[in-house]
């Protein structure tokens, strides 16, 4: 009877020693966990996912962001982070064509018409850059605009020359100091270009008086497909993708997008891409799907980990910025299928208080 008695308690023992090693490890420390309070003031980040206006039907209109520029000014962040690649990632980029070719094709500008006019290559651009704004006067002449607009476009900080270009009087806005002709029309064009970061974070940042653009997206961990892969990935990645959360998602954007020229139609957009229900549909329709698509191959592992590795990079960057600068009102615009992961892993940061979108676009 004891013998028995010994085995079920040894057996009930072992049980247990083994659930506790089936179980998936679990760290203790958890970062957000320990927000301060900091020294001084705290980093605020509002985190505001959005349509890429060039998606947009054609009977969208500039003037239709007015409501969405009054309730983000009126919020007064005092940095504004974009989702361009940074000057110097380009600039590496660049250098490792086998990899990035297609990359900076797609996301970067060229650089060569501002450096024939400044003389300065992308780094030399951005040290030149970095020096001009750490000395900044409070009330800059035209000419230093000017010129700060070109040494920020050989920079590859297309974001930031066009706030300086915004917050010049409209009759300085011409070629001198170092802006040539080309570059002023290059300025002109992306002035009026369907794209958030002119409509959006320049003109916005130009209204508050501040005087650049944050870049924080990152392709470094783009790398194309192999060319006998491509088919099967593409087709493996479409099956994982034409689900019931697909169908919900599409059915929503249709009729959204069928009514942005209503005039609540444009804010209808913006606040059903900050509704955490929506963040999860994405979720459900894209990234989880992928994660359990079942090729061989790993084809929706594969861009999982390139979609969890660029949002990681891009909100190191944006915590870079904030390290720099403590006690910053950041305002982080991207496209709304990043939200869900800007928050996540911005929420894993001591000194970030992240802020909820939906009250500032009701």
């Amino acid at each position: 009877m004891m013998q028995r008695s010994v085995c079920v308690l040894l057996l009930g023992l072992c049980s247990s020693v083994a659930s506790a090693a089936d179980a998936p490890y679990r760290p203790a420390f958890h970062p957000d966990q320990h927000k301060g309070p900091p020294a001084g003031r705290v980093n605020e980040v509002l985190v505001l996912g959005g349509p890429h206006l060039s998606g947009l039907p054609g009977t969208f209109k500039p003037e239709q962001l007015e409501p969405l520029l009054a309730r983000l000014q009126a919020w007064k962040p005092t940095a504004i982070a974009v989702e361009n690649v940074p000057g110097l990632q380009c600039d590496f980029m660049r250098r490792y064509p086998s990899r990035y070719a297609d990359s900076t094709a797609d996301y970067c500008v060229d650089t060569s018409a501002a450096m024939a006019a400044t003389g300065m290559d992308v780094p030399t651009a951005n040290a030149e850059m970095d020096r001009l704004l750490a000395a900044w006067p409070g009330n800059p002449t035209p000419a230093q605009r000017r010129r700060l607009a070109a040494v920020c476009l050989a920079a590859g900080e297309h974001g930031s020359a066009l706030v300086q270009w915004l917050r010049l009087p409209v009759e300085e806005r011409r070629a001198a100091d170092s802006l040539s002709p080309e570059l002023v029309q290059f300025l002109q064009a992306r002035r009026v270009r369907k794209d958030e970061v002119a409509l959006v974070a320049a003109e916005l940042a130009a209204r508050l008086g501040l005087e650049r653009l944050w870049p924080v997206d990152d392709h470094s961990a783009d790398a194309p497909t192999p060319q006998a892969q491509q088919d099967a990935a593409a087709k493996a990645i479409g099956r994982a993708w034409d689900n019931p959360a697909g169908k919900i998602r599409h059915a929503t954007y249709e009729r959204l997008y069928a009514n942005v020229d209503t005039p609540d139609g444009l804010m209808a957009i913006y606040r059903n891409d900050n509704d955490p229900a929506m963040v999860k549909l994405v979720y459900d329709n894209d990234f989880g799907a992928a994660f359990v698509e079942p090729s061989a191959e790993g084809f929706g592992r594969n861009y999982l980990g390139y979609w969890e590795t660029r949002n990681l990079r891009m909100v190191a960057n944006i915590r870079d910025v904030l390290g720099q600068h403590p006690g910053t009102r950041m305002l982080a615009i991207v496209g709304a299928s990043h939200k869900g992961y800007y928050e996540a892993y911005l929420d894993q940061m001591h000194d970030v208080q992240l802020v909820d979108a939906e009250p500032i676009l009701r």
